[in-house]
């Protein structure tokens, strides 16, 4: 790491050291000596403190910051700063411009024979033979030739200009595309604030606003924003594998490693640091500068070019353009890596292969689609038609307070079938506050007066709850006149203070006579632990440590209690069990959370303790009180629940509480219903039912409990992931299952990241947690994930309803083109108007039927599953029957149209001849059907009313009425062109009436039933298609393109047609069939699993909910019960 450090200042460093080195001399140390300091390690950088600064104070001096008060905030000092020492922003690689974007494009291979088929057309229509071979051919052969030089050019004109058409659409998708991602990433960024104290006020700023000097407030869960140097922390622990790969956490403290380095991760501990390198001068901003961010990648190129004979040099420069396609963790490590040895290119491969994700159900069938048949069209399909819609439907979703930031959540989202989700935020308020309390062995069902307390015990109770709650939460005044106080913090933390409150005491007042730098250690809560410690020492020497925390947990380690006139009485085994079922069980049946609270006080004159050993530090302890802590359910979390569980989703609640307090919830959220044979568990019951003697776990032991679990308390991360993980790897159901979790810890990180969606909690989440998520809940609420389920349906359905359409519009086009070719010698359709119908089919039809928003309708029914085939037999039958209908009407008018209509008939029509009215009326008509079945389409379950909610969708309405209008357009103006003659106003209505009729044979349709037709069942299903080597595809292709240079063009349109057809049902095999390798790269053995969750947790992934630790179980007639 220190090696490619160094190598980072000549590379990207130098120009701004020279460019900002006037400023540099306003302080007393200069941007090249920060970087210098910030490369080094442990206790190298210690030394170079020492030598050079004296301490860290001395680094806050040069730098004109005050380590308590902080930056004054003067905006002339922050802009001198950033002029100084850079802005806290890297700059992105620059988008491709739409020039860049329309060449892109053109490489479509299929794009490419058309231009070159265009372009020899042009050339053609303008060669004129000799005069002699002329003189050969006779008169009526030189007029032909005559009326073929004056329009022959227009088919090749039109078919060039349908190119451009398409390519400059294919490239204003991917522009828009392009400029939306960057829209979502740039609120991600935006949102992100981190706590400094300028002005001696503890403020959030926005993380670009950090600039070298600033105090930082670092705690558990943060995802720092610059380098920095420590100035005091509390048992803080940094996971820096982002940097070093390393897995293990870095412990970090004044007297052994002071440095805190961007990217890296705070998994425990809190502290404050002074910022010492910020944006591209941070050892983040160095990787990311050597990938090519911002406008260094145009130097790089010109320096391959010249280095291009350095094979060590130009081989490390190809390997930094590969880990471009690299993100997260990837970008950073990649480096590292690929400079050190000559195997870095295959480890760029296999880390380029291993996804970081399952892909949704969606997506990798699209993706084994491409691999199966090799068409470069379909391969850009899911670019060009869904994904422009998929990140329309995104930005929809922030509406709804899911930020998407996996573009495949959505999809799979809408096929959960379990959501693991946690109790406190999601499901309740996170508004908590202390109703009960056990005071001087007193029961209050309310909080007691001041008075009611004997003045001791307060003194315990204020000192304790002021310095053994993070300083970072406290409460504010509210924002508005008449509004409830703010709670900025931990909220368990903010209700303790709460209860001090009301208790006429102000915790400010103690904090302000014991800063946080005088604690003299603090063991910070973490979920191992369960609860909070903090030791302070006193001025005789002795020491007092107060803890707080889960009450059962604390209990166990107290020996004393204050008695009623406020003196320490011994604590036995069964005036703790009294307290239990006296006092915590009432409290937690009504679903209040109880904390203990407790000190104990070391003597002076005894050794001073080994304070690292922490089992011997928190035990002994005297307990001062417990509170029960009320955390209201949210009003609307009962009926968002009752409505995932009518739509076949299980909801499961995994939390840290006591299992008394999660059943009580649990019940109030209509999780638990009585009567119903339901299972609670605590998480060492849980443990001890799915391990077997060895301590090893089971599936077969998982599969015996998941299916009636329903809460998981007291519970650790490592129970959500074990749970997570048995869930999605177990077979006894048909189809497997798909699970949604909630978290927000740091150490949720694992079981999101293995869940195939995992939600992070926008509001009291860690960047931890959002990092390893797929989908941020900005608002913390379990509705927004309701929301979630029902557009992830609603793309499930907007594919099917486009593959309705399209393979419709495929049955009948192919078969109309066979029958030109083989019957008239020519396709009534000509290759013009195909493009215009290819159009509409393709483009418009995609973005009309993806843009239905969802309804509560989707609620209604079960979960696909990930076997499930998109067209079912409902489908099958709307699209043949539709198809059926579709062809009478266009063999009638081919074949009987000119009789009808009592016009010139179209069929033998000479060579050169000018458009017919009967061909004009078929296309027409042909058209027309196809809009109106475009309605049709809106429906795939057999719902009769297939206008309801049509004007709910502005985009569909304005694609029908536009195709309309150009239609009249083509028909009344394109003439030659598109082999168009002029409707008479009957004609047109004629026209219209038989398009309608699809509306009406449709209801027809409906009404026959899907069960009577069982020949339907293989073509809705289909069969599972073999791989078939690549080799063998191309071979394929190259014969049928040497076979269409054989024939005219009429049965060209037909072989082409028939090919896509096939490629269109291969489309279907391949949704049906493409489950199963995901299903196999999804399930990894669980230690490695568990392993790369730890070591990659910089990299989102998965969803996981967040939780404490425990277990519990029911209370219901039919519902087992465990504590």
């Amino acid at each position: 790491m220190g090696d490619m450090a160094n190598n980072s200042v000549s590379y990207s460093g130098v120009k701004h050291t020279l460019k900002e080195a006037n400023h540099e001399g306003d302080f007393g140390i200069t941007l090249a000596e920060l970087r210098a300091l910030m490369e080094l390690r442990s206790t190298d950088a210690l030394r170079k403190i020492q030598e050079s600064y004296g301490d860290v104070y001395g680094i806050c001096t040069r730098l004109k910051t005050s380590p308590n008060e902080g930056l004054s905030g003067n905006p002339a000092d922050i802009e001198r700063r950033e002029a100084a020492f850079g802005k806290n922003f890297i700059p992105p690689k620059k988008p491709k411009t739409f020039l860049q974007l329309v060449w892109e494009a053109l490489q479509d291979v299929t794009l490419i024979i058309l231009e070159i088929a265009a372009i020899v057309s042009l050339g053609l229509s303008f060669y004129q033979p000799p005069e002699g071979d002329n003189a050969l051919c006779g008169e009526v052969s030189v007029g032909e030739e005559e009326g073929e030089g004056e329009t022959g050019w227009i088919e090749g004109a039109a078919i060039l200009l349908s190119v451009v058409c398409v390519v400059l659409v294919t490239a204003f998708n991917d522009w828009s595309k392009e400029k939306q991602f960057r829209g979502l990433q740039s609120r991600i960024e935006q949102e992100q604030k981190f706590t400094v104290i300028r002005g001696g006020q503890v403020i959030q700023i926005p993380v670009a606003d950090i600039t070298v000097g600033d105090i930082a407030q670092v705690k558990y869960g943060d995802l720092l924003p610059a380098d920095g140097i420590l100035i005091q922390g509390n048992d803080l622990k940094i996971d820096e594998s982002s940097l070093t790969g390393e897995s293990d956490h870095v412990k970090k403290s004044l007297d052994k490693d002071p440095l805190l380095l961007s990217g890296t991760h705070v998994m425990e501990g809190s502290g404050r640091m002074v910022v010492t390198a910020v944006g591209v001068n941070s050892q983040t901003g160095i990787i990311f500068t050597l990938l090519g961010a911002g406008g260094e990648e145009e130097e790089k190129k010109d320096e391959k070019k010249k280095e291009k004979k350095n094979k060590k040099q130009d081989g490390a420069i190809e390997n930094r353009n590969k880990a471009k396609a690299q993100d997260g963790a990837a970008m950073e490590m990649q480096p590292l890596k690929s400079e050190e040895g000559g195997d870095g290119d295959e480890k760029d491969k296999k880390k380029a292969n291993l996804p970081k994700k399952e892909k949704s159900v969606l997506q990798g069938k699209l993706t084994k689609l491409a691999v199966q048949i090799g068409k470069a069209e379909y391969r850009l399909s899911y670019n060009v038609k869904i994904l422009p819609r998929s990140c329309w439907r995104h930005m929809k979703m922030m509406k709804d307070n899911n930020l998407v930031r996996h573009l495949d959540a959505c999809e799979t989202m809408g096929n959960a079938t379990a959501i693991c989700s946690d109790k406190t935020g999601t499901l309740t308020m996170n508004r908590m506050t202390v109703v009960q309390a056990y005071i001087n062995e007193k029961h209050y069902k309310k909080v007691p007066e001041p008075e009611a307390i004997p003045p001791n015990i307060l003194s315990y109770l204020v000192t304790g709850i002021s310095v053994n709650c993070a300083y970072t939460s406290k409460i504010l005044p509210p924002e508005k006149e008449g509004g409830l106080p703010r709670h900025v913090g931990n909220k368990t933390e903010c209700a303790l203070l709460g209860l001090l409150l009301d208790l006429k005491r102000d915790y400010q007042d103690v904090r302000n006579e014991i800063p946080e730098e005088a604690l003299y250690k603090v063991y910070t809560f973490n979920s191992v632990r369960k609860s909070m410690s903090t030791v302070l020492k006193n001025s005789d020497g002795s020491y007092r440590i107060f803890s707080k925390g889960a009450s059962e947990i604390v209990l166990k380690k107290c020996f004393k209690i204050l008695s009623a006139n406020g003196e320490a009485k011994v604590f036995r085994p069964r005036d703790r069990d009294d307290i239990v079922k006296t006092v915590i069980e009432p409290m937690a049946s009504e679903g209040l959370r109880t904390i203990c609270l407790a000190f104990r006080d070391f003597p002076a004159g005894e050794p001073e303790p080994e304070w690292d050993n922490e089992n011997d530090i928190v035990t002994g302890l005297t307990c001062i009180a417990v509170v029960g802590i009320e955390d209201p359910v949210r009003p609307e979390v009962p009926d968002a629940i009752k409505k995932c569980q009518r739509a076949g989703i299980t909801v499961r609640m995994v939390t840290g509480d006591n299992i008394n307090t999660a059943r009580a919830i649990a019940t109030k959220c209509g999780i638990l219903h009585p009567g119903e044979d339901f299972l609670c568990l605590e998480g060492k019951d849980f443990n001890r039912r799915i391990r077997n003697e060895k301590g090893e776990i089971e599936q077969e032991r998982i599969d015996k409990i998941w299916p009636k679990l329903r809460v998981l308390a007291r519970s650790s991360p490592t129970d959500k992931h074990t749970l997570v993980k048995g869930i999605i790897d177990s077979t006894v159901s048909e189809q497997r299952q798909v699970v949604a979790v909630t978290g927000d810890g740091t150490n949720d990180g694992p079981a999101l990241k293995k869940a195939d969606v995992g939600f992070a909690m926008g509001i009291a989440g860690t960047d931890v947690a959002k990092e390893a998520s797929d989908i941020i809940l900005t608002d913390d609420n379990f509705t927004s994930i309701v929301k979630a389920v029902m557009w992830g349906r609603n793309v499930y359905d907007s594919i099917s309803k486009f593959l309705q359409f399209q393979l419709t519009v495929n049955v009948v086009a192919v078969i109309v083109a066979f029958t030109g070719a083989c019957i008239t010698q020519d396709s009534p359709l000509k290759a013009v108007q195909m493009l215009w119908v290819n159009l509409i089919m393709d483009t418009l039809a995609s973005l009309a039927l993806a843009t239905e928003p969802p309804t509560e309708s989707l609620l209604l029914r079960k979960p696909y599953g990930r076997n499930k085939p998109l067209i079912s037999r409902t489908m099958m039958k709307n699209i043949l029957g539709h198809a059926f209908y579709q062809l009478v009407v266009v063999f009638t008018l081919l074949f009987a149209g000119e009789k009808f209509f009592d016009i010139d008939s179209g069929r033998n029509a000479p060579l050169h001849a000018p458009p017919s009215e009967h061909y004009t009326i078929v296309f027409n008509t042909f058209v027309l059907m196809q809009l109106f079945n475009e309605i049709n389409a809106r429906k795939i379950h057999g719902e009769r009313n297939v206008f309801e909610g049509i004007f709910n969708n502005a985009i569909f309405c304005t694609i029908v009425l536009g195709t309309f209008v150009v239609q009249i357009i083509i028909v009344q103006f394109g003439g030659k062109p598109f082999s168009c003659s002029e409707l008479s106003v009957e004609q047109w209505l004629w026209s219209i009436f038989l398009g309608m009729g699809t509306l009406l044979w449709g209801q027809l349709i409906s009404t026959i039933p899907t069960s009577r037709l069982k020949f339907l069942k293989e073509a809705g299903h289909g069969t599972q298609k073999e791989e078939i080597p690549e080799e063998e595809l191309a071979e394929d292709v190259e014969e049928i393109d040497h076979a269409e240079r054989e024939l005219r063009r009429g049965q060209i349109l037909w072989f082409r047609g028939l090919n896509r057809i096939q490629t269109q049902m291969d489309v279907v095999n391949a949704f049906q069939s493409g489950s199963s390798i995901q299903g196999a790269l999804r399930r990894q053995p669980s230690i490695a699993s568990q392993h790369h969750d730890v070591t990659n947790i910089s990299t989102p992934t998965h969803v996981v909910f967040s939780s404490s630790t425990a277990s519990t179980t029911v209370g219901y007639s039919s519902g087992e019960c465990i504590s």
